[in-house]
């Protein structure tokens, strides 16, 4: 067995469908920032020959999940029907939205929630403000998570053994000059926002933006979604965050909580 991209270069099973892993590896290659993308551009972001990303894209084309135009290719709202059997499943994003929008309204920020996956986060509910910083955010949208507050609190909930060894192989990609490129300096984060309960990153996601995350647990105690609020660094201090943001977020949180036990 050899290591391949599309499987992020580990080596796969026996059982392993490589071109599953493929067709996959091409619509993970569309972005917010690479919208649309020429056959080139898909083959250079997936590590595929040419006409390996062709076939993919064509076959992708016909069942309707891309269209092209004849020279780019973008993904279609079809794709969402990848994602919908996952997200429909659960209650959190439902029992969480109102209290989002909630908190929203009451610091006039833009309020979210994410759970991990892999090394990296994915919002399953967001309630923006006017004031939304310029970084975008929707619904499905990634970012590498030790470069945001929500990723802090996630990491802080996993286990002992578990977040030793994430470190371990964790690539730290720099986003902003303040993003930490330590692991021994993100482990002393992690291990600050565990004891305190919350987390808080200035600029490390981007230049002038904040944000401050609470855990959401289940019944068991156990950390499966943060919250948080985000907001331009030029309008707060850390020490503004930390005495006027931070508790109502941890109030938001319980609220989740609570709804989740009552709904089974």
């Amino acid at each position: 067995m050899t290591a391949d991209p599309a499987v992020g270069g580990r080596v796969a099973g026996g059982y392993f469908v490589q071109s599953v892993a493929r067709a996959l590896s091409v619509i993970r290659s569309f972005t917010a920032e690479r919208r649309r993308q020429t056959l080139a551009e898909v083959a250079r972001e997936t590590e595929l020959d040419r006409a390996t990303a062709r076939r993919l894209l064509l076959t992708l084309v016909d069942l309707g999940y891309v269209s092209s135009d004849g020279g780019h290719f973008e993904l279609t709202p079809r794709v969402l029907e990848l994602g919908y059997s996952y997200l429909s499943g659960m209650s959190l994003p439902e029992v969480a939205q109102p209290h989002l929008q909630a908190l929203t309204r009451e610091l006039n920020e833009t309020a979210a929630l994410a759970v991990l996956d892999g090394d990296e986060i994915v919002y399953l509910a967001l309630a923006t403000s006017s004031r939304l910083a310029t970084v975008k955010i929707n619904i499905g949208t990634r970012f590498d998570a030790h470069t945001t507050s929500m990723g802090r609190v996630l990491l802080a909930g996993l286990p002992e053994d578990e977040l030793d060894e994430r470190l371990s192989r964790l690539h730290l990609q720099r986003r902003t000059d303040r993003t930490v490129r330590d692991s021994q300096a993100l482990r002393a984060e992690i291990d600050k926002a565990r004891a305190q309960g919350w987390a808080l990153v200035d600029s490390e996601l981007e230049e002038g933006l904040r944000g401050a995350a609470v855990p959401v647990r289940d019944r068991a105690g156990l950390v499966i979604a943060a919250a948080n609020v985000s907001v331009h660094a030029g309008r707060t201090t850390p020490e503004l965050v930390e005495r006027d943001y931070i508790p109502v977020i941890l109030r938001t949180a319980r609220l989740i909580e609570a709804d989740l036990i009552a709904a089974g």
